[in-house]
C-alpha cells in the first residue's frame, strides 16, 4: 500500500427540477429574489465563481484565477448542465474543459455521472433504475466526450438492487457516507469485522460483491471533515481549511464530499478558500497531492470488500424514510410542524407512475418497434446525441402518419415528466407548499395530460383522492387536495391560456403596437400572432402554436379585449381552434389574465420590467449626454448644484457619461466631486460597463487608450464597481503584453508575472 497522501475534494452539483413542463423553460421563483430563479441565484454565487475563483494578495490584488473544476472531483445533474449550456455557456464550457484537463493530467476525468432526475434509487422501480442510468450515461458521454466511470447516487441512497443496476449499466464505482458501511472483510470473506463511521478505514476503496457475480467499487468520504466544510464554517479562512486537511489526511486517499453549492452559496466566498487549498495541494505542500476517484482506483484496486447498511443515505439516519415518511429528518420548518404529508405525496406520485408505465407499454406498440428500447434510447435526444429524424427512423414503426409520430413523442415525454416528479427534493424540506413539491405535482399533471392525449383514461380524480390526506403545516391547514386544485391544476395550459400569455407578453414588451406579426419562442414552444384588426381596446387575428418537442402545430383565431387601464389581469381573450378542412373548430375558449398561474403572470411582469428598464436606461443616457457642460462651477459657499434632486435622479447616466467621455476630468472638478460624494452602487451601470469594456476588448485592434481611461476614471470615482466578467476576460489574455498588463493592473490585478 502506498504511503502517499492523496486528497480528493468532491462537489455534488445539483438543482431540483425547475423547468415548467408546458413551456420547457424556467419561470420566475419568488423565493429566489433578487434573482429570477434559484438556478440563476446559485449560478451567480457558486457555479460561476468556482470556474473563475480569485486568488488575491495581501493588498487585495488579483494574482490568479483558478478553475476549481479542474482540480476537484465533481458531478453535475444532467438537468442542471442542460440549463447551464443554454443560460450561461461560458460557465458550462469551463466545466467541460475542466474534465478534459483532468484527463490529460491524471488519465481519468474529474467528472462523475449522476442519476438523471435525482430520484431515490432504492425507492425506484426496476424500470426507472434502468432508464435513469442509461439516460445519464448517454447525457454524460455526449457532453464530456467519454464514458463515465463513477456514479453519484442521489443523497447517496443505496441498496443492493441499486448497485446491481449501476454495475450492469457499466459504472465502476460509487461514493458513500462512512455511516453507510456495516462490515468489512477480505476479498475471500475472511477477517470479517463490523464497523462504524469511527472505525471504518476510509482511506482505501472497497469492493461490493453483487448477486449477479459482478462487483462495483465503493469509496467513502471523510465524515467529520465533510461536515466541517458543510456546516462548521471551515471555509471562512483558507489557511485554517488547509491545516484541518493536513491534520485529517492519512496515507492512501482522503476524500471529502459536500454539496457543490457549499462553495460560494452556502458560504460566501467559499470558492476562494477552496481555490487557496487547491493551490497549496497543487504545489505539494505538506506532502499532500490531489487526485480524483477514477485515477486512484486505476492505481489502487480494492483489496477488501464492504457490506452495507441498506437501504441507507447520507442525509437520513433512518435509511430512506425521509422520502416517504415523517421520520423527523428535515430541512427548515418550525416547532410543531410534521411531515406526515410525505407518505401520501409519495403514494400519489408512485400511483401516477405505475399508471404511466402501464399505458406506455400498452400504447407504445402502436408507435414503436420496441417501446422499451425506444424509452431507453430517448435520453440521447435532450443531449442532442441523436437527431429527431434519426431517432424516428430507428425506433418508430415505418410509414406512421404525422399525428401518430406526435403521439409517440408525447408518450416518451410523458415518461420523462413522470420520472421528474419523483426527484428527491419534493420530500427533502419541511412543507408541502414549497416550490419543490408543487413542481413535482405539476410534472405528474403534465404526464397525466400527455397520457390522455395518447388515449389513456383520466385518473386525476384518483390522484387527488390519494393526496387529499396530505396536510400543510401552514395556518390554514390546507389539504393536499386543496393544494392540488388551487396551486397545481391552474398551471395547465389550454389554447386560451397560451393566447392570453402570449398576447400579454407581447403587450408588456411593446410589440403589439410595433408590428402586425410577432413571435414568442421557448424551448418547447413557438407562438406566432398575426393581427388582422386593431383598435384602441380590441384586437383580433390568427395564431399558430408549434411544439418542437413533438412537432404538433395548432392554428387558432383569437379576439382580445382590453380590461381596465393598467390592469393586465383583467384583459380577456376568446380563442377558436382552426381546423384545416373547415377553417374553424367547434369550440370556443375564453380566458382572462387572472386565470393564468402566478408564475406565468410573474413572467409577464418580468417582461414588462425589462422593457421599462430599457426605456429607463435610454433616458438616463439621453439626459447625461453633454450634461457635464451644464454643470456649473460652485459659487461662494455652494457645495451642491441647484435643483440637485434632478441631477440625483440621473446619477447612473451621469456616471456612465463621465466614465466613457472624451472630455478631460480636469475641466469639470465639481462634477467629479458631485459624483464621488453622491454615488451609490448601480447594477444597471455595472451591466452596461461590463458590456462596453468587453466589446472594446473583442475588437481586432482594441483601443487601449480608451480602455485605460475608463479604468482610470473608475479609480478616480472612488467607488467599488463590479467588473467580474471583464476580469475573467483579461485573465485569458496575454498579461505579458505591456498594454494588457497596464490595463489589468489598473483594474485590480497584480499582473501575471507579479
Amino acid at each position: 500500500m502506498t504511503t502517499l497522501k492523496k486528497l480528493c475534494i468532491h462537489g455534488h452539483f445539483y438543482q431540483p427540477p425547475r423547468l415548467d413542463p408546458w413551456i420547457g423553460d424556467l419561470l420566475p421563483e419568488g423565493s429566489a429574489a433578487p434573482e429570477l430563479n434559484w438556478n440563476q441565484r446559485i449560478l451567480k454565487s457558486s457555479y460561476a465563481p468556482l470556474a473563475w475563483a480569485r486568488r488575491k494578495d495581501a493588498l487585495g490584488r488579483i494574482t490568479k484565477l483558478i478553475n476549481c473544476y479542474e482540480w476537484i472531483s465533481f458531478n453535475c445533474g444532467p438537468t442542471l448542465l442542460s440549463w447551464l449550456e443554454s443560460a450561461y455557456p461560458d460557465c458550462y464550457f469551463k466545466i467541460i474543459e475542466a474534465d478534459r484537463q483532468s484527463v490529460r493530467r491524471w488519465g481519468h476525468g474529474n467528472a462523475m455521472a449522476q442519476c438523471y432526475h435525482h430520484i431515490i434509487m432504492p425507492l425506484a422501480s426496476p424500470l426507472d433504475k434502468q432508464v435513469q442510468l442509461i439516460w445519464t450515461k448517454a447525457d454524460f458521454a455526449t457532453r464530456f466526450g467519454r464514458d463515465p466511470e463513477g456514479l453519484w447516487l442521489p443523497e447517496t441512497a443505496v441498496d443492493t438492487a441499486t448497485l446491481e443496476a449501476a454495475s450492469e449499466a457499466g459504472f465502476r464505482f460509487v461514493i458513500l457516507a462512512p455511516g453507510q458501511a456495516a462490515a468489512v472483510a477480505d476479498l475471500d470473506g475472511n477477517n470479517y469485522a463490523e464497523v462504524t463511521e469511527l472505525t471504518l478505514d476510509i482511506n482505501i476503496p472497497y469492493t461490493f460483491f453483487l448477486p449477479s457475480g459482478r462487483s462495483i467499487a465503493v469509496f467513502f468520504y471523510h465524515g467529520p471533515l465533510s461536515r466541517a466544510v458543510a456546516f462548521e464554517r471551515l471555509l471562512e479562512n483558507g489557511e485554517s481549511f488547509w491545516h484541518r486537511l493536513k491534520e485529517e489526511t492519512r496515507p492512501g486517499i482522503t476524500a471529502l464530499a459536500t454539496d457543490g453549492e457549499t462553495y460560494g452559496h452556502h458560504f460566501s466566498f467559499g470558492e476562494m478558500a477552496l481555490a487557496y487549498v487547491l493551490e497549496q495541494a497543487g504545489a505539494g505542500r505538506d506532502g499532500l497531492e490531489l487526485t480524483n476517484f477514477a485515477a486512484y482506483l486505476a492505481d489502487h484496486p480494492p483489496l477488501r470488500q464492504i457490506l452495507l447498511r441498506e437501504p441507507s443515505s447520507w442525509s437520513c439516519t433512518h435509511g430512506v424514510e425521509r422520502w416517504r415518511a415523517d421520520c423527523g429528518c428535515t430541512d427548515g420548518g418550525k416547532p410543531g410542524w410534521s411531515q406526515q404529508w410525505r407518505a401520501p405525496l409519495r403514494q400519489a406520485l408512485e400511483y401516477n407512475k405505475k399508471r404511466i408505465d402501464a399505458h406506455f407499454f400498452t400504447a407504445g406498440y402502436r408507435y414503436f418497434v420496441d417501446p422499451r428500447r425506444a424509452l431507453l434510447d430517448y435520453g440521447r435526444l435532450p443531449a442532442a446525441a441523436v437527431s429527431r429524424r434519426d431517432f424516428v427512423a430507428e425506433h418508430f414503426l415505418p410509414d406512421l402518419p404525422l399525428h401518430a409520430r406526435e403521439e409517440g413523442f408525447d408518450l416518451l415525454a410523458m415518461q420523462e415528466w413522470a420520472m421528474c416528479s419523483l426527484a428527491s427534493c419534493a420530500w427533502f424540506f419541511a412543507e408541502i407548499t414549497r416550490v419543490e413539491p408543487l413542481n413535482a405535482m405539476a410534472y405528474a399533471l403534465r404526464a397525466m395530460e400527455l397520457a390522455q392525449n395518447t388515449g389513456a383514461e383520466d385518473w386525476t380524480d384518483d390522484f387527488s383522492g390519494i393526496i387529499a390526506s396530505a396536510v400543510s403545516n401552514l395556518p390554514d391547514k390546507a389539504s393536499g387536495a386543496a393544494i392540488w386544485h388551487d396551486q397545481v391544476l391552474p398551471r395547465r395550459m389550454s389554447l386560451g391560456a397560451w393566447a392570453m400569455l402570449g398576447l400579454l407578453l407581447l403587450e408588456a414588451r411593446g410589440m403589439l403596437e410595433e408590428q402586425l406579426e410577432s413571435k414568442i419562442t421557448w424551448p418547447n414552444l413557438q407562438l406566432t400572432f398575426v393581427i388582422e384588426n386593431e383598435s384602441r381596446s380590441i384586437r383580433s387575428g390568427k395564431g399558430i402554436l408549434i411544439s418542437p418537442q413533438n412537432g404538433r402545430k395548432e392554428s387558432f383565431a383569437w379576439h382580445w379585449q382590453a380590461g381596465q387601464a393598467n390592469r393586465p389581469w383583467s384583459d380577456m381573450v376568446r380563442v377558436r381552434k382552426l381546423v384545416q378542412e373547415r377553417g374553424e373548430g367547434d369550440f370556443e375558449n375564453t380566458f382572462t389574465g387572472a386565470d393564468l398561474a402566478w408564475n406565468r403572470r410573474q413572467l409577464v411582469v418580468q417582461a414588462w420590467l425589462e422593457q421599462r428598464a430599457g426605456i429607463f436606461w435610454q433616458c438616463q443616457k439621453a439626459f447625461a449626454s453633454g450634461s457635464p457642460g451644464f454643470f456649473l462651477k460652485w459659487q461662494e459657499d455652494q457645495f451642491g448644484p441647484n435643483r440637485e434632486f434632478v441631477w440625483l435622479e440621473y446619477l447612473p447616466g451621469l456616471a456612465w457619461a463621465y466614465l466613457i467621455s472624451d472630455e478631460s476630468p480636469e475641466t469639470q472638478p465639481e462634477f467629479l466631486e458631485f459624483l464621488r460624494s453622491k454615488w451609490r452602487r448601480q447594477e444597471l451601470l455595472e451591466v452596461e460597463l461590463n458590456r462596453r469594456i468587453l466589446e472594446l476588448l473583442a475588437e481586432k485592434k482594441p483601443d487601449w487608450f480608451s480602455l485605460g481611461r475608463i479604468a482610470d476614471r473608475i479609480r478616480d470615482l472612488g467607488v467599488a464597481v463590479n467588473l467580474w466578467a471583464v476580469e475573467n476576460r483579461i485573465w485569458d489574455m496575454d498579461l505579458n503584453r505591456p498594454e494588457i498588463c497596464d490595463l489589468a493592473v489598473k483594474l485590480g490585478f497584480r499582473g501575471k508575472t507579479g
